[in-house]
């Protein structure tokens, strides 16, 4: 395959309202799920002259990430991003930090419009969820790209703080036990207890009104939550369930993510 080719889906299909695709390996997944990426954020400015997009900040998007910032032809200058969370008390200049992740990641590369970070080291909470409040309430998202923790979380929303009505558009959240976990399993922090207890998060509602909405999630480490989410009611016990009710997301897997997935429910 041509490095200009876009990877297909080895299988499709749709659970409830919720388009599903599952490609051969991660960076067929990534460079697919970056191709749908830059074709919704340039169709954005060339209708209202500019795109808005959420960032998942996690190991899970690297392939996403590194082929989306590969894309020369985005009028990166006219794109404005936001990142979805962040431990609350580091700064951006710590080796787990999403702001510090994004900025080695995305502004090393490209210079969009604006890149607006959420402040770990802020020393009022609740000012700094008011001051991104406004900022991502401005105008509409064109575009919200996430993940699926290995508890099924999207951003923060783990299990116990998830709320599918939450009428704040960000909140501090305390992780849970599951989440914490994940963090040192991938290497972020040397033990449970250096991970931080809180962090900021947008919440399911803010996550969702993305005009359009990809789910990226590849690796067998995430395949039991994927079932779930797949499988599984849509509660908050599994807060990606939701997306199931979403017919303007896309859920983008490879096939060891997909690999608990029960084909014969599928159909």
């Amino acid at each position: 395959m041509s490095a200009n080719e876009i990877p297909q889906p080895v299988k499709r299909f749709t659970a409830d309202q919720l388009p599903v695709e599952v490609y051969e390996d991660n960076q067929a997944m990534g460079r697919a799920a970056a191709a749908q990426a830059a074709a919704i954020l340039r169709e954005a400015v060339a209708k209202r002259g500019e795109a808005r997009v959420i960032l998942a900040s996690a190991n899970s998007q690297m392939s996403f990430i590194d082929a989306l910032t590969l894309k020369e032809e985005l009028p990166w200058d006219k794109i404005t991003c936001f990142h979805m969370d962040e431990y609350i008390g580091i700064d951006s200049n710590h080796s787990a930090s999403f702001a510090g992740w994004m900025k080695n990641r995305v502004l090393d590369k490209v210079k969009p419009a604006a890149f607006h970070f959420l402040n770990g080291k802020s020393g009022d909470v609740e000012a700094e969820c008011r001051r991104y409040a406004e900022l991502i309430q401005a105008k509409p998202i064109d575009l919200t790209c996430m993940g699926i923790g290995e508890n099924g979380h999207i951003a923060f929303n783990d299990p116990p703080v998830a709320d599918f009505n939450d009428p704040l558009p960000i909140k501090p959240v305390e992780l849970d036990e599951k989440c914490k976990n994940q963090q040192v399993g991938e290497g972020h922090f040397p033990s449970l207890a250096d991970v931080p207890t809180h962090a900021f998060s947008l919440t399911v509602p803010t996550l969702l009104s993305g005009r359009r909405i990809l789910c990226i999630v590849p690796e067998t480490r995430k395949a039991e939550a994927v079932a779930k989410t797949i499988h599984g009611p849509v509660e908050t016990a599994c807060p990606s369930s939701i997306l199931r009710r979403q017919s303007h997301a896309v859920l983008v897997l490879d096939q060891e993510a997909a690999s608990q997935l029960d084909w014969s429910r599928i159909g």
